[in-house]
């Protein structure tokens, strides 16, 4: 008698990431899928499909070690809880404590390029101490993606910079190796079902792009001149504000141009392809695909 596939959990399920994961298991014909969220109804489609659907909310680390229960191997998807400071890690912590209680073998985690603590916290600062707690766990596996930008976030930039002809970063001229969220997940779901040992890897687009590479695109497949507008952080702290932006989203894009400009995004790996066996997709290429964003 063939032993059962290992039961795989997929937090954060409800979410574009989470979801797309589950598919992708589904599709490559994975058995014994759990999909979870705070809120299961969310996940009501999938459970018609045959998926087990559980109730997990880091917000209630009681109640997590018997989510988590007989679950072999277990997808980490970051929260997006940024509203208070501390919160984050808290329910990441709260989340690797309880799948060690449960007796999970092998644990993969969604990080940020170039993690690091930083001082008074923030997004890299939550995933620095989180790759903290899972390295010093008692969990027997994991690994750890740190997932470059989304190359989605080049499309909420592109109205307003193709409007005004203008585009601003603090990125400091380096280049930043932007990655498709479906290269993620794919890479996500491979490493949930394949993943061994403890590893950390980067994973990223095929070329560490600068902001005057994306004005250009911008300008071609809009067919409006754009140019890029090298800023100081504080300088485009104050124009993000200036344009209405919530103050702790700006802090978010202000820190992530301050990495870029360290070279904390222009790291380049073959992660995509070595995982999931095809390379991932280009800034130019996604760009020309979501052309209508742009005009």
């Amino acid at each position: 008698m063939s032993a059962s596939p290992p039961r795989l959990l997929v937090t954060g399920a409800g979410g574009q990431l989470g979801r797309r994961v589950v598919e992708l298991l589904l599709e490559a014909g994975a058995s014994n899928i759990v999909a979870a969220s705070r809120e299961p109804s969310k996940l009501a489609d999938l459970a018609a499909r045959g998926i087990e659907t559980r109730r997990v909310d880091f917000d209630d680390p009681d109640a997590l070690p018997a989510a988590f229960a007989g679950v072999e191997r277990l997808l980490l998807v970051s929260t997006d809880s940024l509203d208070q400071p501390g919160r984050r890690i808290a329910q990441h912590r709260a989340a690797i404590a309880a799948a060690q209680a449960a007796g999970v073998r092998h644990l993969v985690y969604t990080s940020a390029p170039g993690a690091r603590p930083q001082a008074g916290g923030g997004v890299i600062d939550d995933h620095f101490w989180t790759e903290q707690a899972l390295a010093a766990s008692a969990i027997p596996g994991w690994t750890i993606l740190r997932h470059n930008l989304y190359a989605e976030l080049l499309l909420m930039g592109a109205g307003p910079a193709v409007a005004s002809g203008a585009l601003y970063s603090a990125t400091g001229g380096a280049g930043r190796a932007y990655v498709s969220r479906e290269d993620c997940a794919r890479v996500d779901a491979a490493a949930l079902r394949q993943g061994e040992g403890r590893r950390i890897l980067d994973v990223s687009g095929p070329a560490a792009v600068t902001q005057d590479e994306v004005a250009a695109l911008y300008a071609r497949l809009s067919g409006k001149p754009v140019t890029h507008h090298a800023l100081s952080p504080d300088a485009l702290r104050q124009g993000l504000l200036a344009a209405g932006l919530p103050s702790g989203l700006v802090e978010v894009l202000v820190d992530f141009d301050v990495a870029a400009a360290e070279g904390q995004h222009a790291i380049v790996t073959d992660v995509v392809e070595t995982l999931t066996g095809q390379p991932p997709v280009s800034v130019e290429t996604f760009l020309e695909a979501h052309r209508a964003a742009l005009v």
